[in-house]
């Protein structure tokens, strides 16, 4: 029997070898077996392709089941579908980066352009082993899929109590593989000193993150071109130098992306923003640095002003060790071997005493999956908008001006055949006009770097943003539809949807006040650079008029 999926959201293919799906249509997939976070299946235009694997679930009435020995069902093995396309995620980072739209793009950073060969990497294989040979596993209680549970009775049997709704039988949905079910189930334990605790509290505008009693700013230098292996091999190098420390360290792309995959691993519920993009070739050109570099300081923003992000204890050994080899690794294997992801990230959060209504929960999520659709519809729209004005003013807008100029540069030296010397004054104030026409042409070509440039980027990386909400409502919903399957009114379920309810809304409310200040920032910095703009126009024209004046 073939498997049927659900859409949960609408997704625009943009890629060779993805399909558009929309919201609660019913797909075929051709296997349940992920590649590398999307499924292939067919949708119901008779279109065969890719598409996100967090954007639908699966229909339970569809998978055949097996029972184990422990009497629990789990999901019958699929032969995994093996495909020659390139990872549609590695070329535009849905779901760990964001699409390009229009102009510039973010993308994911899962690989990266350097390979963790220099002096701050594990450069032996059995001193790996070694290191991470006795480490717990990543996920520790989130692993023990349907048919695996763990061996221990005591387990076993708290697991069945708190579980009285069945397990999701799509066991590569986001709310299984983040551990929102885990934790949910009662399955998530681990131990958490008070350094790690996260609290929510509660605002006039609803659950909060606790804000960070140690704000910190963090500048990026222009890069540097490195060396290795006697000239063999050239990176850049990126100097940070946060200002709790005021001590610079280096860093390559490579550890930025290397932290990224860290922070995604062990945030479920928040928006960790995404890195610049990778580009095979051209890396070391200066178009390429400038634009990597103002990506890297949008996201260097966006994390030290983060309550959570920002002192958590990976992200601020990133910015504090040093050149000390030895330091690095070891803070490098602690956070690989972190106990506190998944399942085990909500039990570091603390909650208001007064636990929220879960249909007004619902409801703003809701609300809030409605506003970032259309909030990715409009910035696809602006995006493609304002990069085509920016290419009519750098090629059209610049063309016309200069045409202008030079047909009264060529106005006035037909005038210089007169010889009369009472006309000379007027001839020099008709050349100038030229000239000051094909200057404003430069203006206009000039100009979208300073004004438009940015407001791109800025649209590009929250697109970054809203690719990893749908994943974050999915296991808040996850939360929420078991707890409303759950026959009887369990406290300790209600509290532990509680938790996700309150962290999540937390980050949707960090998430508009960030938009807020950066788009009445970004705004704020267009209109003076467009009113800049155009006030040296009129001077350059004023200047053009003062010459018919001073030769009469």
């Amino acid at each position: 029997m073939a498997l049927k999926a659900r859409v949960l959201y609408d997704f625009h293919s943009e890629n060779p070898g993805e399909i558009s799906i929309t919201e609660n249509e019913l797909v075929t997939l051709f296997s349940e077996e992920e590649l590398d976070g999307w499924l292939e299946g067919e949708n119901s235009r008779g279109e065969a392709g890719l598409f996100p694997a967090s954007y639908v679930e699966i229909t339970r009435d569809q998978i055949t089941s097996n029972t184990n020995n422990n009497g629990l069902s789990s999901p019958k093995a699929v032969t995994p579908t093996h495909t020659s396309y390139t990872s549609p995620e590695s070329q535009r980072g849905l779901g760990a980066g964001s699409g390009g739209s229009g102009g510039g793009s973010f993308h994911t950073s899962q690989g990266s352009d350097d390979d963790w060969d220099d002096d701050w990497d594990d450069s032996s294989p059995t001193d790996a082993a070694q290191g991470m040979g006795t480490s717990p596993p990543l996920y520790p209680v989130t692993s023990s899929l349907p048919g695996r549970r763990d061996s221990s009775q005591q387990h076993q049997q708290q697991a069945k109590s708190s579980a009285t709704v069945g397990r999701n039988l799509n066991r590569f949905s986001t709310f299984v593989k983040s551990g929102g079910e885990a934790f949910l189930l009662g399955e998530a334990s681990a131990f958490v000193k008070d350094g790690d605790r996260i609290c929510v509290v509660m605002s006039k505008n609803g659950p909060e993150w606790q804000e960070d009693p140690y704000p910190f700013m963090c500048t990026i230098d222009d890069p540097t071109k490195q060396t290795k292996f006697k000239g063999m091999k050239s990176y850049m190098s990126y100097g940070l130098t946060p200002t709790h420390t005021n001590v610079q360290v280096n860093r390559r792309y490579k550890h930025f992306d290397w932290l990224y995959a860290r922070l995604v691993e062990r945030f479920p519920v928040i928006s960790v923003p995404h890195l610049p993009e990778k580009q095979a070739t051209g890396r070391f050109e200066e178009d390429f640095i400038s634009k990597r570099r103002k990506g890297l300081i949008w996201w260097m923003n966006h994390m030290i002003t983060h309550p959570v992000l920002a002192r958590c204890d990976v992200f601020q050994h990133f910015l504090t060790c040093g050149a000390d080899e030895k330091a690095w690794k070891m803070g490098k294997r602690k956070a690989e071997r972190d106990e506190l992801v998944g399942s085990n990230f909500f039990l570091t959060i603390s909650t208001p005493a007064v636990p929220l209504d879960l249909q007004e929960v619902e409801s703003k999520i809701e609300g809030f999956k409605s506003f970032t659709k259309r909030m990715d519809e409009n910035i696809v729209v602006v995006n493609v908008t304002i990069n085509d004005f920016a290419r009519k003013q750098i090629t059209g807008f610049k063309k016309e001006y200069q045409k202008v100029g030079q047909s009264f540069a060529l106005l006035g030296q037909a005038f210089e055949l007169d010889q009369q010397a009472y006309s000379g004054g007027l001839n020099r104030a008709i050349a100038y006009t030229g000239e000051a026409y094909e200057q404003v042409g430069e203006y206009f070509a000039e100009q979208p770097r300073r004004d438009l440039a940015p407001i791109s980027d800025l649209l590009d990386l929250y697109r970054g943003h809203l690719a990893n909400f749908p994943d974050i409502i999915h296991v808040q919903k996850g939360a929420l539809t078991k707890v409303k399957d759950c026959p009887k009114q369990e406290g300790e379920l209600h509290d532990r949807c509680n938790i996700i309810s309150c962290a999540t809304l937390a980050e949707i409310q960090h998430f508009h006040r960030t938009r807020v200040r950066d788009f009445r920032s970004q705004m704020q910095h267009h209109l003076q650079e467009q009113i800049g703009f155009f006030q040296k126009i009129t001077a350059k024209l004023q200047d053009a008029l003062q010459k018919y004046d001073d030769d009469q």
